[in-house]
C-alpha cells in the first residue's frame, strides 16, 4: 500500500508512485537473501521505511546533493533519490561497503531510475571520492558524535552544509555527548512515523577548541 503522498503531504507524479512499488517489491525480493533490515519490520516496509526516510526530502526539498552515510537497504537515499528523480535535478551519493548492499543499491538504482550513485567504500573514504554536498542523511548507524566526525570533511567545504539524522528514543544521551565536543545549531522534527522518534536536523557544525 502507497502511503506517501497522504502522510507527508508530498505532490508526487504517478510516475514517482510507481518507481517506488518499483522499488519496495526488489526490497522485498532482496530482503529474503540478505539481510536489508530488521525482518520483523517487513510486513510495514511503506509506513516504517518508506514514508520514515520520505520524511528527509519533505524536511529539505530542492534539487540537492545528498550524501547518505551506510544507506544498507536504500533508506533513506533510495527514496529521495526516487523522490529526485521527480524533480530531473539533485543527486544522492550513497556510502555503503557492505558489497552485497552495494549491489543490491545498484540494482534498485537500476530498475528505478533513482538519482544515485553508490560507492562501495569506507564512509572515512568517502570524502575523497564525493568533493562536495548540500546535505548529509543517516539512518540507523552510528552515534550523533561519530555521525558528525564523519561529516566534517564536508561541513569545512560548505559552511551551509545540514545533516538529517533519523534518531530513535534515546537520542538525547547522544545529543549530550556530542555537545561535549562541537558546536551547532539543532532543529528536532518529531518523526510522523514513530512516536519516540526523531530526524535532528543539524547545521554550522565544527570542533570545539581542546
Amino acid at each position: 500500500m502507497n502511503e506517501l503522498p497522504s502522510a507527508l503531504g508530498l505532490n508526487v507524479s504517478r510516475e514517482t508512485v510507481d518507481r517506488l512499488n518499483t522499488f519496495v517489491a526488489l526490497f522485498r525480493k532482496w530482503a529474503k537473501a540478505i539481510n536489508l533490515v530488521a525482518p520483523s519490520t517487513l510486513p510495514e516496509v511503506w509506513r516504517r521505511h518508506v514514508v520514515d526516510s520520505a520524511q528527509v526530502h519533505a524536511l529539505h526539498p530542492g534539487p540537492r546533493i545528498w550524501v547518505d552515510l551506510g544507506s544498507g537497504g536504500g533508506f533513506p537515499g533510495i527514496v529521495t533519490g526516487i523522490l529526485l528523480a521527480g524533480l530531473g535535478d539533485g543527486w544522492v551519493h550513497l556510502v555503503e561497503s557492505n558489497n552485497k548492499k552495494a549491489a543490491f543499491l545498484r540494482t534498485a538504482i537500476l530498475e528505478t531510475g533513482a538519482r544515485a550513485s553508490v560507492h562501495a567504500i569506507r564512509i572515512e573514504d568517502a570524502p575523497e571520492e564525493i568533493e562536495r554536498c548540500d546535505a548529509i542523511s543517516a539512518r540507523a548507524l552510528a552515534d550523533i558524535d561519530l555521525l558528525m566526525e564523519f561529516g566534517l570533511p564536508w561541513a569545512k567545504r560548505n559552511p551551509d552544509l545540514r545533516f538529517f539524522l533519523h534518531k530513535g528514543r534515546d537520542y538525547q544521551r547522544e545529543l549530550d555527548k556530542a555537545l561535549g565536543r562541537w558546536r551547532f545549531d539543532l532543529v528536532k522534527h518529531a518523526s510522523i512515523v514513530e512516536p519516540d522518534s526523531v530526524v535532528l536536523e543539524i547545521a554550522n557544525l565544527s570542533r570545539k577548541p581542546h
